[in-house]
C-alpha cells in the first residue's frame, strides 16, 4: 500500500508536502513504485514554493499537474512527497534558511548538494524510491554525487520541462535520481522524448584540465575506479578541455544564468521585497545589475564552448570527469562567503554540459573520508539512453 510518509528523518520534505499520495496506475513499468518531486512542479490543487516561504504565500494551486508527473503516474509510480530545494534554485550547496538543510544519509556530517537537496535526501534515506529534481547549473548532478546516487541530467530538451518554475530556461533541465542503476535506466526510458541518438562508446576523454583542480581525494578516487574499469570501458585519452579559458565559461553561465533569471524570478522577488537566505541575496543582486551588453558578450563565449564540446564529442564519444571536483562540505555552514571557492570551482565542472546542451550522468563510483564520490559522463546530444545503459554496464561490472 502507497503511502506518504510516517516521518522525515532526514528533513526532505516541505511543510506543504502532500497529505495523502498521488496514486499510479495499477500496472505499467513503474507499478508499485513510489517518487518524489522537488518544489517547483505543479501539481493539481497545490502551491509551490520554490524553496521560499513569501513566493508560496502569494501562489495560487496549480489547474493542472506537471507532465512529467502525469508520466510517471501513467507508468504506475506513485507520488508521496514534495522535497525541498535551494532557495530559488540558486545554489549547489543544499541548504535553505527557511526550510532548513536536509540531511545526507550517506554522509551525515556533510551536506547532500543542491539545489535538489531534498529530492537527493529522500531517495538516499529510501524514503522512496526515486525523484524528479532540476538541473541548470549542476542541482541534480552535485547532490546524486554528495549522496552516492545515480543522477542524470538530459539532452536539453529531451524531458519536459513544462508545469516546472522555469530559471534559466536556456539551461533548465528536468533530471532525477535513484539509489539503483536498473531502475534509474527505466525512469528515463518512460520520460526521455525523442528518438535516441544510438551509438556503441568507442572513446572515452579525460577532462584532465578538470581533473587537476579536483581535491587530491576525489582526484584519487577517481584514478582507482578507471583503472578497475579497465577492460569495460574505452582506455581514456587525455585532453584538456577548456584549458586557461575555463574561467570564461564559469563566468558566460554566470552570466547567462542571471540575465534570464531578470526574466524568470527576479520580478517577484523585487515586486515582493521577497526574504531571501544568505547567499541567494547577494546572486539576486548580482543578477540584477547584468547588462545586455554582457549577456551577449557571454553567449558569444558560450557558442564557442558549444562547438568545442561538440566537436569532441561525437557519437560514440564520452568526455569522464568526477561529478564535482571536491567532496561535500561540512553541514551548519551558511551559504556565504566561505562557500565562494567551493561554488566556484564546482560550476566549472558542471557548466560544461549545460553550455551545449548535452546529457550527463553521475554514477555513484567510491568513497573518499567517508563520503560518496560520483563519476561523471558527458554524452552526445540525443546519448541519454547510452549513458543509462553505461550505468548498468557498470554497475553489474564493479
Amino acid at each position: 500500500m502507497i503511502s506518504v510518509p510516517s516521518n522525515d528523518p532526514v528533513g526532505a520534505l516541505v511543510p506543504h508536502t502532500l497529505k495523502e499520495p498521488l496514486l499510479g496506475h495499477e500496472e505499467g513499468p513503474l507499478a508499485g513504485l513510489s517518487f518524489m518531486v522537488k518544489d517547483l512542479f505543479a501539481i493539481k490543487g497545490h502551491k509551490v514554493s520554490n524553496g521560499n516561504p513569501d513566493f508560496y504565500e502569494h501562489a495560487t494551486p496549480a489547474t493542472e499537474t506537471a507532465p512529467v508527473i502525469e508520466r510517471l503516474l501513467k507508468a504506475g509510480a506513485s507520488c508521496t512527497g514534495i522535497t525541498v530545494c535551494d532557495e530559488f534554485f540558486y545554489s549547489v550547496l543544499g541548504s535553505n534558511a527557511h526550510y532548513g538543510q536536509p540531511v545526507n544519509a550517506r554522509a551525515g556530517h556533510h551536506v547532500t548538494g543542491g539545489s535538489s537537496c531534498g529530492s537527493a535526501a529522500a531517495v538516499a534515506a529510501s524514503e522512496c524510491d526515486f525523484a524528479l529534481g532540476s538541473d541548470t547549473g549542476g542541482s541534480v548532478r552535485v547532490p546524486a554525487s554528495f549522496s552516492g546516487l545515480y543522477g542524470l541530467r538530459p539532452t536539453h530538451g529531451r524531458i519536459d520541462a513544462s508545469g516546472a518554475t522555469a530559471m534559466a530556461p536556456s539551461y533548465d533541465t528536468i533530471g532525477f535520481l535513484a539509489r539503483e542503476a536498473e531502475l534509474f535506466r527505466k525512469v528515463g526510458h518512460v520520460l526521455l522524448d525523442g528518438a535516441p541518438v544510438e551509438a556503441p562508446i568507442t572513446r572515452l576523454v579525460l577532462a584532465q584540465d578538470i581533473v587537476s583542480y579536483s581535491e587530491t581525494s576525489a582526484d584519487q578516487a577517481l584514478w582507482q575506479v578507471l583503472d578497475k574499469l579497465a577492460g569495460v570501458i574505452p582506455k581514456p585519452e587525455h585532453m584538456d578541455i577548456a584549458g586557461e579559458d575555463i574561467e570564461a565559461w564559469r563566468k558566460a553561465f554566470a552570466i547567462i544564468q542571471g540575465f534570464e533569471i531578470q526574466s524568470t524570478l527576479l520580478p517577484f522577488v523585487t515586486s515582493h521585497n521577497a526574504d531571501l537566505g544568505p547567499g541567494i541575496k547577494e546572486r539576486f543582486q548580482a543578477a540584477a545589475s547584468i547588462t545586455f551588453e554582457e549577456a551577449e558578450a557571454a553567449r558569444a563565449v558560450r557558442a564557442e564552448v558549444n562547438m568545442r564540446l561538440k566537436e569532441i564529442v561525437q557519437p560514440g564519444t564520452l568526455i569522464v570527469l568526477p561529478t564535482t571536483p571536491t567532496l561535500p562540505p561540512e553541514r551548519d555552514i551558511p551559504d556565504g562567503a566561505s562557500f565562494v571557492e567551493f561554488r566556484t570551482l564546482t560550476l566549472q565542472s558542471t557548466c560544461l554540459a549545460g553550455h551545449a546542451g548535452l546529457p550527463q550522468v553521475s554514477i555513484p563510483a567510491a568513497e573518499a573520508a567517508g563520503c560518496p564520490v560520483g563519476l561523471s559522463f558527458i554524452g552526445w546530444e540525443g546519448g541519454d539512453e547510452a549513458l543509462l545503459d553505461l550505468a548498468v554496464r557498470l554497475r553489474l561490472n564493479t
